[in-house]
């Protein structure tokens, strides 16, 4: 029997209007290796763990199933929906005028709750994909990003959050200059950003500009994610728990470099999201935040993990004419 973790143990983050949350949350992406009814019994699990910060996103194509795990904990009293932190994100194909509202429509509609605590912009243009798509599909309407069209996207979340429907907005996958351009235009500015991190890839530059503008980085992939899409993975990327420096200090502390990874986050700090349906995984996880924190001369020597490899590379989203999937990250 694995016992919960007491959320009032787990270190949480300060936004910059005040709200604190957790420096941990549960990841929902199955990978398209895993069902939604598979990650949403993961989520369910992981609420009675301990977690409590969930997120999500409507291209996951669980938010139902996750909804109906919701209302079951609210009612059965496992968790209060104000002690819960839940975020989603716009997909891209509903960036366009209008389509922004029913995105968060449906999505509080299939989650059953008044409001999101965060809104995310997944991607900074309106290039989508079929799910399970491989490593080489392209859809012939994609676009590079444009600064007007990601402000008419953004100005749709200000609306909406003028309406109470969202607490905090979010952009992800974004980069230091796609930032320069857009931050200046915002009405609202943006208290999140996700973004891939992890040791091999610390993306050091990128968080350092958030950070400073009190912008909380939520990472994804905070273990190297081994289990990503077949579509993100190629011969030459990192296995962060295999880097000799994760191992060095896993080794030190009789842990799996996994859990190096977690704590590596969150003490950076940041806020990682790592996915499991395994609840020994997930479980650990969430008690590796709590006890057995890393040295500073162990932060430091993680700092020398960095490969600068990055795993998803998001090259499904190529527009015609593109050269490479670096095209999308400046």
């Amino acid at each position: 029997m694995i016992y919960p973790v007491d959320p009032e143990k787990v270190p949480r983050v300060r936004l910059a209007s005040g709200r604190s949350i957790p420096s941990i949350g549960m990841g929902t992406f199955g990978s398209d290796k895993y069902s939604p009814a598979e990650t949403a019994e993961a989520v369910s699990g992981a609420i009675r763990c301990g977690y409590r910060f969930l997120d999500c996103a409507s291209v996951y194509g669980n938010e139902n199933l996750i909804g109906e795990v919701l209302a079951k904990a609210f009612r059965e009293r496992v968790v209060r929906f104000e002690d819960i932190f839940i975020t989603s994100k716009v997909w891209n194909d509903m960036h366009g005028r209008g389509k922004v509202h029913r995105s968060i429509v449906k999505t509080l509609a299939d989650l059953r709750l008044p409001y999101i605590d965060a809104y995310f912009v997944h991607w900074p243009f309106p290039n989508s994909h079929a799910p399970g798509a491989g490593r080489d599909a392209r859809n012939r309407k994609s676009v590079p990003f444009s600064v007007d069209r990601f402000m008419s996207t953004w100005q749709q979340l200000e609306e909406i959050s003028d309406r109470g429907l969202i607490r905090h907005l979010g952009m992800s996958n974004m980069t230091i200059k796609k930032l320069e351009a857009v931050l200046p235009l915002c009405r609202i500015k943006p208290e999140l950003i996700e973004m891939e991190q992890h040791p091999g890839f610390q993306q050091q530059a990128l968080y350092d500009y958030c950070t400073e503008r009190r912008i909380t980085v939520i990472g994804y992939c905070p273990n190297g994610s081994p289990n990503r899409p077949e579509r993100d993975k190629t011969p030459d990327d990192v296995v962060d728990t295999e880097l000799p420096e994760v191992v060095e200090v896993a080794n030190a502390h009789g842990i799996h470099p996994a859990l190096v990874c977690v704590k590596w986050a969150v003490q950076r700090p940041s806020v990682p999201i790592p996915f499991s349906v395994h609840e020994k995984n997930y479980a650990a996880n969430l008690r590796a935040v709590t006890e057995d924190p890393l040295t500073h001369d162990e932060m430091e020597l993680l700092k020398k993990a960095e490969r600068n490899c990055r795993l998803v590379k998001g090259q499904v989203f190529l527009w015609p004419g593109a050269k490479s999937w670096e095209d999308l990250w400046d």
